[in-house]
This record gives C-alpha cells, structure tokens and sequence, in this order.
C-alpha cells in the first residue's frame, strides 16, 4: 500500500465515524446528544430530518476550537451528511413525526 492510498483510507475512516448522519441515524440520541455537548454547541436541538447535516452545523455553532482540526473535517462531511440525509428521508421523516426533534439541552 502506498502513501497517497493510506492516506485516502486514514481520510475516509475520519470522515465516517465522524459522519454527523451516522452519529444521529445509526445511534441512540443520548451519544448523539453527548457528541454535542461535549463539542459546547450553541444549538438547542436538531431536526431527525436532515439530523446529519444539522450535526455539522451545530459543531460549526460551538465554542471555537483552537487547532482547527474539527472545522476542517465538518466542512468536508456536509456534503456526505447531505448525501446520507437523502438516502435515509423516509426513515428520518417517520422519526421526527413520532419523537419530534432530538434535545441536546434538556
């Protein structure tokens, strides 16, 4: 295995457990939630609908982080998020109606 290949694996690993669809589909909501908190977001809470994609966005809408290391990662699974939010609709549509919007701050 090559460097260029290692590093494309190391990115794709990072950007899949970092996924904010997987952490807010695949998850329970209490790790979700606690992803959140831990990151001290600003955000209250987040649709299911889209969850991924509002995941990223409320770890842009937190305290600053002073390496910069997370930004750069959020930004570069929006789109992923966006992707997965998409292919996962229905099931987050059905979701929402039945448990309403995932609490960060209870």
């Amino acid at each position: 295995m090559n460097i260029e290949n290692a590093a494309a694996l190391l990115m794709v690993s990072l950007l899949i457990s970092g996924c904010g669809t997987l952490n807010t589909v695949l998850r329970e909501d209490v790790a979700a939630t606690r992803e959140l908190r831990q990151q001290k977001t600003y955000c209250k809470s987040i649709p299911r609908a889209y969850s991924g994609a509002a995941f990223d966005f409320c770890l842009l809408h937190a305290a600053p982080d002073p390496t910069g290391r997370v930004i750069s990662l959020v930004l570069a699974d929006i789109a992923l998020s966006g992707g997965l939010d998409t292919v996962v609709l229905p099931y987050t549509l059905y979701r929402q109606v039945e448990h309403g919007n995932i609490d960060i701050y209870r």
